[in-house]
C-alpha cells in the first residue's frame, strides 16, 4: 500500500496529519485513497513508538523525559522481589505477582507500573490466590537491566549507576517495594523469666525473605542508608526488630494491606 507514491508525497501527507488535518482531508487534498493515508500514518506512529503498548517515547531511558522516581524505586523493589520480565516475539512483558489478601498492594503495583511507563494501563490477570499485574512494552529491559536468563538468585544482581542514584535519592519506596513483595510485618513473641515466673512478651517486627544474596545486600545497604538496624535471622531472612527501627519502618513502609 502506498508503494507507487514518491517519498515526498508520503512525507507531505504525514506532515499534514501531524499539523491537525484528518486523514480524510489529507486524502482529498492529495488525491490519494483514505486507506493509504491511514497506513502511512500508522507506520509513522509505529516508527516513533506512539502506538498503544509500544511506549518508546514514554521510556525515560530512551527519551529525555522525567522519571517518576518514587514510583520507579518502588517498582524496582517489587520487581526484584516478586516480579519478572518475559521476552515475547515482538515485545516484553513485566509481571508483578500480588497476593489477593492485599488489594491495596495490587492497586499500588498497578499505579507504579502505569506511572513509570505512562500510556496503556497494566492488565490484571487472576491467578490462583494472587493477581498478576502485567504490562507489555519493548522497553522493560531498558528500565530493568537486571533482566536476564534464569532465576534471579542464580545470577549476579546489581544496580546500574543510574538506578543506584535513584535509590540513593528515594530509598524508602525501594525498601517499601521489597517489603511489599518479599517481606512482611508481623507480631513476634518471646518468653522471659521475671520474678521466678515465665512471662510472654509480644513485639512487632519486619521480616524480609529472599534467596538471592545480592538482593538481600541491596536491601540491607539501603536500610543502613536510612538508619534502620537489622540482623540476619538465617540464610534467607533479614529481621528488623529494634523498637526505634520498627517505628521508622512503620512511618515509611507499613504492613501490606
Amino acid at each position: 500500500m502506498g508503494i507507487s507514491h514518491p517519498p515526498e508525497v508520503r512525507h507531505r501527507a504525514i506532515a499534514l496529519v501531524r499539523s491537525g488535518h484528518t486523514n480524510r482531508e489529507v486524502a482529498h487534498e492529495l488525491g490519494i485513497s483514505h486507506g493509504t493515508i491511514g497506513y502511512w500514518v500508522h507506520m509513522d506512529r509505529a516508527r516513533l513508538g506512539e502506538l498503544p503498548g509500544r511506549g518508546s517515547k514514554n521510556c525515560f531511558r530512551c527519551h529525555p523525559r522525567p522519571v517518576a522516581r518514587e514510583a520507579y524505586t518502588y517498582l524496582l523493589g517489587l520487581y526484584l522481589g516478586d516480579g519478572h520480565i518475559v521476552k515475547h516475539a515482538r515485545s516484553y512483558s513485566l509481571s508483578i505477582y500480588c497476593g489477593d489478601a492485599w488489594p491495596g498492594l495490587i492497586e499500588d503495583a498497578q499505579y507504579a507500573v502505569d506511572t513509570v511507563l505512562p500510556g496503556a494501563q497494566a492488565n490484571r490477570v487472576q491467578r490462583q490466590g494472587c493477581t498478576e499485574v502485567k504490562r507489555y512494552s519493548q522497553h522493560w529491559p531498558c528500565m530493568f537491566p537486571q533482566h536476564g536468563p534464569g532465576m534471579k538468585h542464580t545470577r549476579k544482581i546489581e544496580l546500574a549507576d543510574w538506578q543506584a542514584e535513584l535509590v540513593q535519592e528515594e530509598p524508602w519506596p525501594f525498601v517499601r517495594g521489597l517489603i511489599h513483595s518479599d517481606g512482611c510485618r508481623h507480631t513476634n513473641w518471646t518468653t522471659r523469666k521475671v520474678g521466678g515466673e515465665i512471662k510472654r512478651y509480644e513485639y512487632p517486627r519486619y521480616m524480609f525473605c529472599n534467596v538471592s544474596t545480592d538482593i538481600k545486600r541491596l536491601f540491607t545497604d539501603t536500610l543502613d542508608q536510612v538508619g534502620v538496624e537489622w540482623r540476619v535471622a538465617n540464610s534467607k531472612n533479614i529481621s528488623i526488630a529494634k523498637r526505634d527501627s520498627v517505628a521508622l519502618m512503620d512511618l515509611h513502609v507499613g504492613p501490606k494491606y
